[in-house]
């Protein structure tokens, strides 16, 4: 496509989408503004922009497409700055928060002045910030939530993917306030618990600092999250306020169950408790179009030494199997020094214990 993209917030997000834009359409316009200097040099020297902005008014008034991704508190004054700009009559703005109720009644100082407004929701991500971290395929296979405005029609919503296809995420177009109950609680509610969690073991290393060392496993995997930016998850949480409060006291309510089950000492409901809830999730029907991606895990117990991972991608790309994640599980609990691999389907899963297993005498197995 040709045409003038303008890209507000040059962190993580914008960069990666500035990059897949570029990928996909290399003679389009995109341009960068972001209020750190060294980001937009980078941005611009990473090819996630390929002309960088002085002047938010001018290239606004240029844009066919402005991507808004900054934190949604500034969002919401950006709009109020560029609804006072001569904007293109046909211009979409856009924005990547992870709320959107709030986002969207802040959207008709826009809206009313005839400029098309689609929220936005790419639930992709990294513990990394900035745009030295950002990536082309970091939307790619993940959900990418849409909210029209009323002044949002098929054709421009249409407009907005064609922009974003390089990214191949999947679309989806939901209601306000239906994606912020469905995201706090699959992203911020976790996030909540995740730094809870990490609050909890703080206290207990102040009694026994051996804690820290041997918080590995389980503990790493949940409390990942608590490692993001605060000022961020601060935001969202407050434009999230009502369900997260919601959804707190029903967390509550599910911990006294747990204290009342481990009360009764009694093994086979707490066997049922574990076992209900790995039967739930493995069979939940977001695994397969949901927030969660389809990621289908296998677990390879693997000498360490020089170059046996490239040993083990090696065979898989012979038999031109793909991989989604790879990674090492240093420490767990019942496991020690595991390579995991992630495959798309079950069928790649299959394929790749069969093709591991029939040259290599390592462990393969799955959970």
């Amino acid at each position: 496509m040709n045409g003038n993209v303008f890209i507000i917030g040059l962190g993580l997000i914008g960069g990666s989408i500035g990059l897949s834009i570029l990928k996909e359409y290399p003679e389009a316009k995109v341009t960068g503004y972001d209020l750190k200097a060294e980001e937009v040099k980078l941005a611009k020297a990473l090819n996630a922009v390929n002309r960088t902005s002085s002047s938010l008014r001018e290239d606004a008034e240029q844009a066919d497409l402005i991507i808004i991704c900054t934190p949604v508190n500034e969002t919401e004054n950006l709009m109020k700055s560029i609804a006072a700009f001569n904007l293109k009559p046909d211009v979409i703005v856009t924005d990547v928060g992870s709320t959107k109720k709030n986002i969207m009644s802040a959207s008709r100082i826009l809206t009313e002045k005839g400029i098309t407004f689609i929220g936005g929701h790419p639930m992709a991500g990294s513990h990394k910030s900035g745009v030295s971290a950002a990536k082309a395929f970091l939307f790619e296979n993940a959900f990418y939530l849409l909210t029209p405005g009323d002044s949002a029609d098929e054709k421009s919503v249409e407009t907005l993917k064609n922009w974003l296809r390089g990214s191949k995420a999947k679309f989806l177009e939901v209601k306000p306030e239906e994606h912020d109950h469905i995201t706090g609680m699959v992203s911020h509610f976790p996030h909540i618990i995740a730094s809870s969690l990490v609050h909890q073991v703080k206290q207990n290393y102040e009694k026994q600092p051996l804690v820290s060392s041997l918080a590995a496993g389980g503990f790493r995997d949940i409390s990942r999250i608590a490692s993001s930016n605060p000022s961020m998850w601060r935001d969202i949480t407050l434009h999230n306020i009502d369900t997260l409060k919601d959804l707190l006291i029903e967390w509550q309510q599910e911990m006294d169950r747990v204290i009342n089950m481990l009360e009764a000492n009694n093994a086979d409901d707490i066997y049922h408790y574990f076992s209900e809830a790995k039967k739930f999730r493995d069979a939940m029907p977001i695994l397969q179009k949901g927030a969660i991606p389809s990621f289908y895990d296998l677990f390879v117990d693997v000498p360490d030494y020089p170059g046996v991972i490239s040993e083990i991608t090696g065979l898989l790309a012979k038999e031109e199997i793909s991989i989604v994640n790879l990674r090492i599980m240093e420490t767990r609990e019942d496991i020690y020094g595991v390579l995991t691999i992630s495959f798309q389907t079950e069928e790649d899963r299959k394929r790749g214990a069969n093709c591991i297993s029939s040259v290599t005498d390592y462990d393969v197995f799955t959970v």
